[in-house]
């Protein structure tokens, strides 16, 4: 169940009609001052006047709270009504809540002077008990509500400026802590360049110089020492070139300095670029490559757009290790709930083809579908090496794209 919700208009209206009808049932049923002597007309002028400040109490206090303060004089010789007394207090709580910070010292003065005046003379023309009696009712009209309206409004200022001070702490905090991590980050990748990436630069040098002195002594290709250089160097070589795009991702991320470019996350369209240069590096080897894709791609979230790039990338780069002299296909399968990645390419049997490390990419492949909830497979078909991935679709969302 929710309360009644009125706007500071609805508010002014409905404190102003309250008071008014309040004040006519007080008038109807004579109960005011000098209700014998004086007309209820009379008394009801005040009244209504004093309602019809009240609609003004929070855009104009100044001049409300001044010509409340004829109106209840006027009140009081013309009939002092309980209902414009107490809508003149709430003149006066509103000139201090919603006017300026001076308006509280003023009506303080004022209030004191105008008590302390009306006491006197009531003492000087008639009795202390009468001057008594004036004393605790000036200071109920016209001081109460001026401390109330002031002690209300230092709470609310405070709690504005602790608000304030929270968000201020809250921003900095948060400044501090992206601080913390830009410094991290630019750390990591300094550690990455100065360190891990040196040492995959030297090992693909190492490995290159290798491959020269192999081809002077004039070895075989198909020969182990140069099959394993060969591999060795082409790690090396990637594992550098990712190490680069990644040192680039948190120094461009990181807000140090940007030497690389930003790193963006391969997706499936950049698998032409991957053909061509499969295409390129198998020529020699009698290698052909095609690509095919059924089904429409629609939108595919990130992790599954990059999971399937590194499983196409892995087994295209196998394909060129492994695969005997003939066709290399590739077909891509968007289904509605899941994509397929198949990569079959000619069989070459034989144990002397296992080289150090070279399981390590269908491990990784593995891995990939199985974090993203998928299934993958690989091994020999009726001649054929048949590398099968199937990723859900479930991932997608209506960006379709975005950065790893």
């Amino acid at each position: 169940m929710t309360g009644l919700s009125l706007t500071p208009r609805q508010e002014d209206r409905a404190i102003a009609l309250a008071g008014l009808l309040g004040g006519l049932v007080l008038i109807a049923t004579g109960a005011y001052d000098n209700s014998g002597s004086v007309s209820p007309w009379l008394a009801v002028l005040p009244l209504c006047a004093m309602a019809g400040l009240e609609l003004f109490r929070r855009t104009h206090p100044v001049w409300t709270v001044c010509l409340g303060g004829l109106v209840f004089a006027g009140n009081i010789f013309a009939g002092s009504v309980l209902a414009t007394v107490i809508m003149y207090t709430d003149l006066l709580y509103a000139a201090v809540l919603y006017g300026s910070k001076r308006m509280s010292a003023i009506l303080h003065l004022t209030g004191a002077g105008s008590t302390l005046v009306l006491s006197g003379l009531t003492l000087l023309y008639g009795t202390v008990s009468a001057a008594l009696l004036v004393v605790v009712l000036g200071g109920l009209v016209f001081i109460a509500p001026v401390w109330t309206a002031d002690l209300l409004r230092r709470h609310r200022d405070e709690a504005v400026a602790e608000r304030l001070r929270a968000q201020q702490t809250a921003l900095l905090s948060e400044m501090d802590r992206r601080g913390a991590v830009v410094a991290e980050r630019a750390r990591m990748a300094r550690e990455l360049h100065d360190v891990i990436a040196n040492h995959l630069s030297a090992i693909a040098i190492h490995a290159t110089g290798a491959q020269s002195l192999a081809r002077r002594q004039r070895r075989p290709d198909d020969d182990p020492l140069v099959e394993v250089l060969a591999v060795i160097r082409e790690n090396s070589v990637q594992g550098l070139t990712e190490m680069r795009r990644m040192i680039g991702l948190l120094r461009s991320s990181g807000g140090g300095e940007g030497e690389e470019e930003s790193y963006a996350a391969p997706e499936l369209d950049a698998v032409d670029s991957l053909l061509e240069n499969a295409r390129a590096a198998g020529q020699d080897a009698g290698l052909a490559f095609e690509a095919s894709e059924e089904g429409e791609r629609g939108l595919l979230a990130v992790p599954v757009g990059l999971a399937a790039y590194r499983i196409a990338q892995e087994s295209l780069t196998n394909a060129l290790k492994h695969a005997a002299p003939g066709t290399v296909r590739l077909r891509l399968t968007y289904g509605p709930e899941d994509l397929e990645i198949v990569v079959d390419s000619p069989y070459r049997a034989g144990e002397g083809r296992v080289l150090p490390g070279a399981r390590a990419g269908l491990v990784g492949m593995r891995e990939r579908a199985a974090l993203l909830g998928g299934s993958f497979e690989a091994g020999a078909r009726g001649g054929r090496w048949l590398v099968r991935a199937v990723l859900p679709r479930g991932l997608a969302t209506a960006e379709g794209k975005g950065r790893a």
